[in-house]
């Protein structure tokens, strides 16, 4: 009789060992960090390659750990019931039911599970053996049922694919980073230069082109000497030249060739052919993704491209460090004057130039406003007022309230942006 029991008793306590094993490998394989046990894969580690095997086969693993984990629980709970009416008689079983759902919710589910969580690499690369044998020993079982469910599930109009992920890879970075940012793992700087290089697939060269009516160009057929003037007066090294309008571009002239032949003609202007020492123009379409565009700069070993639409005109110019600045932020050197494009108020709001990118002004007050239809902050303006409005007028839409203050024909130069403060919820 008293070996009986203790035999029962010990199965029982095997039985909740191994389902707390089974919750605890659950938890660690699924809440892995899989950069990490990637890197330990690179470097050799032959249980996180063991790792790395059972999470690409998610559905296999989560139906042979969840198996495991269920017949420990019933077989544990069955023996349970039949030792304690043994000793209890027929209200052993009430007994049965209260002591095994609490022995099993902590013991068995709640400790295990919390302490995987609290450091998930460790565990995973200490249990992925055992689990791997009950992966094997259980597949036969988890492919019939990964048949059945998704029988059942096609029965409701829902179809999976095998091992299907819901996020992509550049999603899944993305939410880490704002993840660690929120937690402040990532500071500010950092993150918004991580999200840039993510966001260079999402962006064309038109979001971050300087505008035809904003470039620096030459007319090719001034005096030679005005062209000097001309370059030198600009703060760009590259300049478009044009002929009979300024949409024409014929080339683009290099500051340091023309000094250079400057300095062969002994300074003599005259001598000097601008023209034949410009460099073809190149033309990029304004829909080139941003990421596409920095590979062709990489390839072409190139810094200036002339943007133009689908009829061919000109759209503006845009540059290897527009490319750059979109992950590093505003770069300047001696020769730029000091950006008053966006000034931050005391009172929360910005003052902004119209021609402000929506982006810029989002990361510079991490702000969100939306730029799917737009990418000046005028531009967001006059698409939501249907309307290019006069100086004075004002709007709110997005939650913030755009007012303009300066405008200059059809252009609204100067505005004020204020966010609008959620209301606070009545007692």
């Amino acid at each position: 009789m008293i070996l009986g029991f203790s035999i029962t008793l010990g199965a029982i306590l095997i039985l909740l060992l191994t389902s707390a094993f089974f919750s605890a490998s659950e938890t660690a394989l699924t809440a892995v960090s899989r950069p990490r046990i990637h890197a330990l894969e690179q470097d050799g580690d032959v249980r996180a390659s063991l790792v790395v095997r059972l999470t690409q086969t998610r559905e296999r693993l989560i139906g042979a750990i969840l198996l495991g984990n269920n017949l420990a629980n019933i077989a544990g709970s069955a023996l349970a019931t039949s030792l304690f009416i043994n000793v209890f008689g027929d209200t052993g079983v009430v007994y049965a039911t209260i002591v095994m759902t609490a022995l099993v919710l902590v013991f068995a589910e709640v400790l295990p599970k919390t302490l995987a969580f609290t450091n998930p690499e460790r565990f995973a690369l200490t249990f992925s053996p055992a689990v791997n044998i009950f992966v094997v020993l259980f597949a036969p079982v988890t492919a019939a049922m990964q048949v059945m469910v998704r029988a059942i599930l096609r029965l409701f109009g829902t179809s999976i694919g095998a091992d299907e992920d819901v996020l992509s890879a550049h999603e899944e970075i993305r939410g880490a980073i704002e993840l660690h940012h929120k937690e402040g793992g990532v500071v500010k700087l950092d993150r918004d230069m991580l999200g840039g290089v993510l966001d260079l697939r999402d962006l064309s060269v038109e979001d971050v082109m300087v505008h035809r009516t904003n470039m620096d160009t030459i007319d090719a057929d001034l005096p030679t000497d005005q062209i000097v003037d001309a370059a030198l007066r600009s703060p760009h090294t590259r300049i478009p030249l044009w002929r009979d309008k300024p949409e024409e571009i014929i080339g683009i002239l290099h500051a340091k060739t023309l000094l250079r032949a400057l300095r062969e003609a002994d300074g003599d202007s005259s001598k000097i052919d601008v023209v034949a020492l410009a460099n073809p123009a190149w033309f990029v379409p304004d829909s080139t993704s941003l990421k596409d565009q920095l590979n062709a700069f990489l390839k072409r070993k190139a810094h200036f491209a002339i943007v133009v639409d689908e009829y061919g005109e000109v759209m503006g110019l845009v540059t290897l460090e527009d490319i750059i600045e979109e992950i590093v932020g505003d770069i300047t050197d001696e020769t730029d004057l000091a950006s008053t494009a966006a000034r931050p108020q005391a009172d929360g709001s910005v003052i902004v130039e119209g021609s402000v990118p929506i982006r810029d002004v989002n990361r510079l007050m991490e702000w969100d406003i939306p730029d799917e239809e737009a990418t000046t902050i005028a531009g967001v303006v006059i698409h939501e007022a249907q309307t290019i409005p006069n100086a004075g007028q004002a709007f709110t839409f997005h939650g913030f309230r755009f007012e303009v203050l300066r405008r200059q024909r059809n252009r609204l130069t100067l505005l004020k942006v204020t966010p609008i403060p959620d209301p606070e919820p009545e007692e």
